[in-house]
């Protein structure tokens, strides 16, 4: 393998894929990339052996070829060059050496056939997506999704697909997020898939792309794939019974109170200083005109501010975490929003014009 590449375009293509590397591999290739030189391009691909890479860049090549090279060490080394050009050549299987100007370098690495084969993707189900819309429905229910809940299936996103709509939910237990689309798959498949969070979130990076163009999602009974022009992500699924959220979104009342979004988010942030990790709530008073949130710590202080309101009912005590209900209030689009919430003890939902549920547990009130 012989190839020049731009220094600044394999120092793009390095931060697309490094996250994939695994920090602690469960054996010794997995840290590695698989860097091949391939007509006119560069595709380095990376495996976890649950979210898989593989990402292309034009290069200059001279000999086609490819190896398994350091993962850490090359990103490093590359970084660190200064010069506008680099050449990659591989004088064996197992042997890369790296020009750059002046600089020098040999490094060791692993024959191509140590790598693990990525999986075949001519199987599954397939459909596409403007790469903005698609980036809009994972990040707007990713959030909502655990982290590092015992529940598997809690730390990734559900996708349904039923009547050619696409729907995707995140919850860990105490918020919920759901949004759909329409979507160009047969009128009679439906399927249900948990995409782990790790793959969403690497998702998400990818569509964050400047001119918009489509993203094509293929489906497997075990697997999903994400591809662009730039490059191709396949993750395996989640194992398990996603819960069954439609019990808990509460429906939507015509006479839901409307909030303004920037007012509410600022006096959210001012009265949750009056928090502690004890009591991290923020009570929610709703009377005639007028919603009043207030915080108490022993240790802190207290916090009480006001907004205007159209509620018109009997007055209303329910409390929140702030953090939860602010970061519902950021993934949510329009000026003002729709709150609904019956009583103190049930869930709140909010929505705003696009087809995104929010829906978020209360707390005990202190």
């Amino acid at each position: 393998m012989k190839l020049v590449i731009p220094r600044l375009e394999l120092v793009a293509l390095i931060g697309k894929i490094q996250n994939i590397v695994p920090s602690k591999p469960a054996i010794p290739v997995l840290a590695n990339i698989l860097v091949e030189a391939i007509d006119d391009q560069l595709i380095v691909s990376a495996t976890d052996l649950t979210v898989s890479m593989r990402v292309y860049a034009g290069a200059k090549v001279q000999e086609e070829g490819s190896i398994t090279l350091p993962a850490r060490r090359f990103f490093q080394l590359i970084r660190e060059l200064t010069a506008p050009q680099v050449e990659i050549h591989t004088p064996s299987p197992e042997i890369a050496t790296i020009n750059a100007g002046t600089s020098h370098f040999k490094i060791h690495g692993m024959h191509k056939s140590e790598f693990p084969a990525l999986p075949d993707l001519s199987e599954g189900v397939q459909f596409s997506l403007p790469s903005l819309a698609l980036k809009e429905l994972l990040s707007r229910s990713a959030f909502a999704a655990a982290r590092d809940d015992s529940r598997q299936v809690l730390n990734g996103i559900l996708l349904q697909n039923t009547f050619q709509v696409a729907t995707f939910i995140g919850t860990d237990g105490k918020r919920l997020a759901k949004i759909h689309a329409k979507v160009d798959l047969p009128q009679d498949y439906s399927g249900s898939f948990i995409v782990p969070l790790k793959a969403v979130e690497e998702m998400v990076s990818m569509l964050d792309i400047k001119e918009e163009e489509h993203a094509r999602i293929t489906l497997m009974s075990d697997k999903i794939a994400l591809e662009l022009k730039s490059g191709t992500l396949i993750s395996k699924l989640l194992s398990g019974q996603f819960p069954d959220v439609s019990r808990v979104i509460p429906a939507p009342k015509e006479q839901a109170i409307s909030l303004h979004r920037e007012e509410l988010m600022s006096l959210l942030r001012q009265v949750s200083l009056f928090t502690s990790e004890n009591s991290s709530s923020v009570r929610f008073s709703f009377t005639t005109g007028e919603l009043h949130l207030s915080a108490t710590s022993g240790e802190i202080g207290e916090g009480k501010v006001n907004m205007p309101v159209n509620y018109a009912g009997e007055k209303l005590e329910i409390a929140f975490n702030p953090i939860y209900f602010l970061d519902i209030l950021r993934h949510t689009k329009d000026e003002t929003v729709k709150f609904t919430v019956t009583d103190s003890y049930n869930p709140g939902l909010i929505t705003d014009s696009s087809t995104a549920q929010f829906v978020i547990m209360p707390m005990r009130l202190e």
